[in-house]
């Protein structure tokens, strides 16, 4: 009896350990919320999400090396990398990340093939870049004697759909529209211990991403506010307008998935004077036309630690409140 009596605590012990490691928070930080506008504030498209023991990156804008560093994070510590298109802002950064990577440094140390997923064509261009790099590859296999392993890419054209199921985390590709000629293009669904973060991809207005987020502890959208002046004058700024969402767009999306928390990251912004930095304010006014839930305009470092709720945190590690409702 006294025997079954510590049986029965021994397995209530390990399921409460069980318990508590289920309960681990997911994190999501935005490493770049810019554009192809080359501002120091505002690196270019790239989030890191981690969710026990995985770490997954999403797109590879510019400096994206430069702001894994900045949170610690070693290159050679992601266990997976998705694409949402190959639009060149959303990729600049992946030989930075694959190659760096691989160094025999802390920051690095790759040893295991780096894993992507994208839309069709992300396989063709990782076998390009290989050959493109083919010497530099063969000097640090031959010179210092890094794992040959660990610079192989193995890449996945995918559809929509779950793509990726590991550790108790599920990655979702969700078909989007970023104009009728930037087929496919994807935003992805981060599920993990009845946590759930979507990230918008770029996009048009897109009801698909509502239904995809409903009941989201953490909404990342895209956004976009051209000044009518360069509409009139630049066909490109008409061009690149059309294939975004305007802030009141993306308040409708907002009140239709009523996410914990909305955020906007790649903010598309272009003025006539040329501005330094995202003007926080404008975003705001223009969502609060839709939308009066709680919202946030994503900044780079920027962190969310979703556990009973979503805990907000600067590049500082400075506590953050979310506006509205």
């Amino acid at each position: 009896m006294r025997l079954q009596k510590i049986l029965l605590q021994v397995g209530f012990t390990l399921l409460a350990f069980a318990h508590a490691a289920a309960a681990e928070p997911l994190k999501v930080t935005l490493l770049g919320t810019g554009t192809p506008t080359p501002r120091l504030s505002n690196f270019s498209a790239s989030t890191l999400v981690e969710a026990g023991p995985e770490k997954l990156l999403f797109d590879f804008g510019r400096g994206a090396t430069m702001r894994l560093y900045q949170k610690r994070v070693p290159l050679g510590a992601l266990t997976a990398h998705f694409i949402t298109h190959l639009h060149s802002d959303h990729v600049v950064g992946l030989p930075d990340v694959w190659l760096t990577g691989w160094l025999a440094v802390p920051f690095g140390s790759r040893k295991t093939p780096m894993v992507i997923f994208g839309p069709k064509g992300t396989v063709a261009m990782t076998e390009n870049l290989t050959r493109a790099f083919a010497e530099d590859i063969r000097i640090r296999i031959d010179d210092e004697h890094l794992p040959p392993e660990g610079v192989v890419i193995t890449a996945r054209d995918v559809e929509p759909g779950l793509v990726y199921d590991k550790n108790g985390v599920k990655v979702s590709a969700i078909a989007v529209n970023h104009g009728e000629k930037i087929k496919p293009s994807f935003g992805y669904v981060v599920e993990y211990d009845g946590k759930k973060v979507v990230l918008s991809g770029d996009t048009k207005y897109d009801e698909r991403i509502a239904a995809a987020a409903k009941g989201a502890d953490l909404l990342v959208h895209e956004v976009a506010v051209i000044e009518p002046a360069l509409r009139e004058n630049y066909p490109a700024y008409r061009d690149i307008e059309a294939h975004h969402t305007s802030p009141e767009e993306a308040g409708r999306i907002f009140s239709l998935a009523a996410p914990k928390l909305a955020v906007y990251s790649h903010i598309v912004f272009a003025s006539v004077k040329p501005a330094p930095d995202v003007p926080e304010d404008v975003l705001i006014a223009r969502t609060r036309a839709t939308y009066a839930g709680p919202l946030l305009v994503g900044r780079d470092l920027m962190t969310f630690t979703i556990d009973d709720g979503v805990k907000v945190a600067d590049g500082a590690g400075e506590a953050i409140q979310p506006s509205g409702k």
